[in-house]
């Protein structure tokens, strides 16, 4: 959390801004997210507008496809609101973290076991998202929210809103180019063997805290499954089963999506969970003329 600057709206829809979610500071975040509460206290929502000089049509219609979808993992838009110029998208607050926040929580890197327990729910994730023809399109480091519950992926689309396909995908503010795999570069279509490469990538910036390390710097439990996540071939990427079936040996299938028994997360990154909800309970809605 960190407090509101001078250009950032006052109101979102019928919401008061309360807080960023993200730091002002933080590159790679593909959306403008922001703590927000009803006007009578009763809602507190995470809000999320296109970053200024984004196409709001095409992160609108990102919006309103994630709201049509009850994939388990994903995190839920419950809300779309605003105008063609000013669309925004709403979901009921929870305690969470942005993956790069967790990692300045702990003070680095998670320990291997976190990033085996991250990697393999969001490898269920994307293999539930995937059967159904889903494709996510937006994972990343900011992307992936930690919950008491494990994680979740938002940013929707965040790829396919920022550049059509065809169009070179190089330079697009808020996109980690660490996440993208060569062939959406080059402007080709954002498919699933795409959201495998940013899977890798996540994990890699989980386990090292950037997401293009040099192969020695990953933990040698975690080298194989990242490093072939990473090929530069489509084809030569696991399918998210497989990538789960690495991270998580033995595990039944649907045991991995954040679900209501709270999972086992590093004490710092509980603690920083504890404070911000502490934080958001705490404060008094603004003024607003």
């Amino acid at each position: 959390m960190e407090g509101l600057r001078q250009d950032d709206p006052p109101r979102i829809g019928e919401f008061l801004t309360l807080a960023r979610l993200d730091p002002a500071a933080r590159q790679g975040v593909p959306e403008r997210r922001y703590l927000a509460r009803s006007a009578d206290g009763s809602r507190t929502v995470l809000v999320s507008l296109p970053l200024p000089g984004a196409d709001p049509g095409r992160w609108a219609a990102e919006a309103q496809w994630a709201a049509k979808l009850a994939q388990p993992g994903l995190w839920p838009v419950a809300q779309v609101g605003g105008s063609a110029a000013f669309p925004w998208l709403a979901s009921p607050y929870r305690p969470v973290l942005p993956l790069p926040e967790a990692l300045d929580a702990c003070g680095g890197p998670l320990p291997e076991e976190a990033v085996r327990a991250l990697g393999a729910a969001l490898a269920e994730s994307l293999a539930s998202a995937h059967v159904l023809g889903v494709v996510h399109g937006g994972l990343c480091p900011a992307a992936v929210l930690l919950t008491a519950y494990g994680p979740l992926a938002s940013c929707f689309g965040a790829v396919r809103a920022a550049a059509p396909e065809g169009a070179p995908r190089t330079g697009l503010p808020g996109i980690d180019a660490g996440c993208l795999a060569p062939e959406t570069v080059a402007g080709g279509p954002v498919a699933a063997s795409a959201d495998v490469y940013a899977l890798g990538a996540v994990l890699a910036y989980a386990a090292t805290g950037h997401t293009v390390p040099e192969r020695a710097e990953l933990p040698a439990g975690l080298r194989a499954p990242i490093t072939a996540c990473l090929s530069r071939d489509p084809a030569a990427r696991p399918g998210p089963a497989q990538v789960l079936a690495q991270l998580a040996p033995g595990a039944a299938w649907g045991t991995q999506h954040a679900g209501t028994e709270p999972v086992s997360l590093p004490g710092r990154v509980v603690a920083a969970l504890s404070l911000q909800a502490a934080a958001v309970l705490a404060a008094d809605l603004p003024e607003v003329r």
